[in-house]
């Protein structure tokens, strides 16, 4: 069985196909379109009926030739650049170029199989662009409003009334035609820059009340399990499917510690210890972090589960991340039972 290494750049890939015992059987370069794709898969099985792949980059550059490659039917492994490297200087052959690149994402394939196994894109891939297009709008508005809060400060002295709360939107839009008549030049200038802030402000917001909606409606139904989970609505729910589509978790342990929620081991001699973790997922850590505080308020049961650990001599804190950690097992259990549709089965949804 060979194993073909791909090294993808924005126009042109780079492959290598090794044998069992490591030794190049052929090379391929060509263009990164639909027709090098297919080129690419015909080369690749030349060399054997069934190869194993491993594409460096395949939710980047190397996306589509993973995806047409997961089409047929062949185990597609998603190597980190990092792995590549560390490879790539335990060679024999010094340097760098695509050749030498491919070569060694073959090679960490060959090693390690339990590498990160490529899935065919399906419905959370569409929710994943939009989540992510969702919180870059929600952190802009975040520093648009920072901004807005600046000017406001510095016009205080000539504006009679106080200002609205910056958070509701109708109250950020009256401000929108902001006037300070017997002001100076200088409040003049603030007055127009707290009138462009919050056009962009009114802006954003819509955009994100409009993607909120979106990934509402195309997570509705499917993630039913989810919403059966205290502290988690339906946005909430597009949410997790987003960061947890087209990944395979064999126990809520590696979930935990994909989301940073699974404390590390900092324990020494007789003394047993951990430290926090502040790796993995942060945006799906957020995520836990909220729905674990909507809990600590509202579920009876979560509210036990955090007073049992303080009597077992736990900080407040300490107790939270418990809880946290409680979660990614819940989360997992829901999502194993989650029919994620495919992507033909949402484009009704879509148009």
């Amino acid at each position: 069985m060979p194993v073909i290494g791909v090294d993808c750049h924005k126009t042109v890939h780079a492959a290598v196909a090794i044998d069992a015992q490591g030794q190049d059987l052929g090379q391929w370069r060509g263009p990164n379109t639909v027709a090098g794709w297919q080129d690419l898969v015909a080369w690749a099985t030349e060399h054997g009926a069934d190869p194993v792949w491993g594409i460096e980059g395949s939710g980047q550059y190397g996306r589509g030739l993973a995806q047409v490659v997961v089409q047929t039917g062949h185990a597609v492994h998603e190597v980190n650049p990092r792995l590549t490297a560390a490879m790539r200087r335990s060679s024999r052959a010094r340097g760098k170029s695509d050749r030498l690149d491919a070569r060694a994402i073959a090679r960490v394939v060959q090693q390690d199989p339990s590498l990160p196994v490529v899935r065919a894109e399906d419905a959370t891939a569409v929710l994943a662009v939009q989540v992510s297009a969702r919180d870059g709008l929600v952190g802009e508005i975040t520093a648009l409003r920072n901004r807005l809060a600046q000017h406001l400060v510095q016009l205080a002295p000539v504006h009679d009334l106080p200002w609205p709360p910056l958070t509701k939107r109708t109250a950020v839009a009256t401000l929108v035609d902001l006037r300070v008549p017997d002001a100076d030049a200088l409040m003049q200038a603030h007055a127009s820059q707290v009138r462009l802030l919050v056009a962009r402000i009114l802006l954003a917001m819509d955009q994100v009340a409009a993607l909120t909606a979106e990934i509402t409606r195309l997570s509705a139904g499917w993630t039913a399990p989810l919403l059966a989970i205290v502290g988690v609505g339906p946005l909430t729910a597009g949410m997790v499917a987003a960061h947890l589509g087209g990944k395979t978790f064999a126990t809520d342990a590696q979930l935990a510690m994909y989301a940073g929620v699974a404390p590390l081991d900092a324990s020494s001699g007789h003394q047993t210890r951990h430290r926090l973790n502040r790796t993995g997922n942060r945006h799906l850590n957020a995520i836990l972090h909220r729905i674990a505080l909507t809990q600590s308020r509202t579920s009876p049961q979560a509210t036990a589960y955090l007073a049992k650990k303080q009597a077992e001599g736990k900080t407040r804190t300490e107790a939270f991340r418990c809880l946290k950690r409680f979660l990614a097992r819940a989360v997992l259990t829901a999502w194993n039972h989650c029919p994620v549709p495919s992507l033909k089965e949402i484009e009704a949804a879509l148009t």
